[in-house]
């Protein structure tokens, strides 16, 4: 969701407000995915980069998290959202902490929409920790599969994503599910997130039907699966 400070930069506002802004469109466009029978959605809201950025700036962004949670847990558990956080959150306050266990606690019953927000979340940080946890348990190298990876990450709960859409004119993936997105079809535009709306969903999803996902195979092989 990237685009934010720009966005408010443009306007001569604080960047923060930019973040706002993203705050009120990231709700329209997650009813909007659930509305198209989307299933799983990631939301790339914190990277382990981003404590490089102002502390006025990182500050503004957690009392934000904070404020989305209180006013937004029960409307999602009300709308079948089931919220998941990935991402390590450890190194966040204990109230904030508290708040977003809180929060998956409170919608885990939900299955119209698998709600994922990356927060403190980087895809090689990820394989670090993936990598530590399968050497405490003491796995011999042979019986180390994808499978058994797989098991082990963030994203264990959930299907490799399908589409990437990234917002604000960058053309790169900047650590994001670095494993899991092997196949993704990758969409980039030039919108910033707090102006993309349900009409640039849209576009998104639709170009995405154009794909043929061959994953290694050819055409014809498809089309016989098919």
């Amino acid at each position: 969701m990237d685009g934010n400070g720009r966005w408010a930069t443009k306007r001569g506002l604080p960047r923060i407000k930019g973040h706002e802004a993203a705050a009120q469109i990231t709700r329209r466009i997650v009813e909007a995915a659930k509305s198209k029978g989307v299933e799983y959605l990631t939301l790339y809201a914190f990277s382990t980069e981003n404590w490089n950025r102002p502390k006025e700036e990182i500050d503004g962004l957690f009392r934000l998290l904070e404020h989305f949670i209180d006013d937004e847990v029960h409307k999602l558990k009300d709308s079948g959202v089931c919220i998941h956080i990935i991402g390590d959150i450890s190194k966040f306050s204990s109230t904030l902490q508290d708040k977003i266990l809180m929060t998956c606690e409170k919608t885990s019953r939900n299955s119209e929409l698998h709600l994922a927000i990356a927060m403190n979340y980087g895809g090689r940080d990820e394989i670090i920790r993936v990598a530590k946890k399968i050497a405490q348990t003491g796995l011999s190298p042979e019986d180390i599969t994808e499978d058994v990876i797989k098991s082990y990450l963030d994203t264990a709960f959930m299907p490799d994503p399908d589409l990437l859409v990234r917002t604000g004119g960058e053309k790169r993936i900047s650590n994001f599910l670095l494993w899991q997105m092997a196949y993704t079809e990758m969409y980039f535009c030039d919108i910033l997130w707090p102006d993309f709306d349900e009409k640039a969903l849209d576009d998104a999803i639709a170009w995405f039907s154009t794909r043929e996902r061959r994953f290694g195979m050819t055409s014809d092989q498809i089309k016989e699966l098919f």
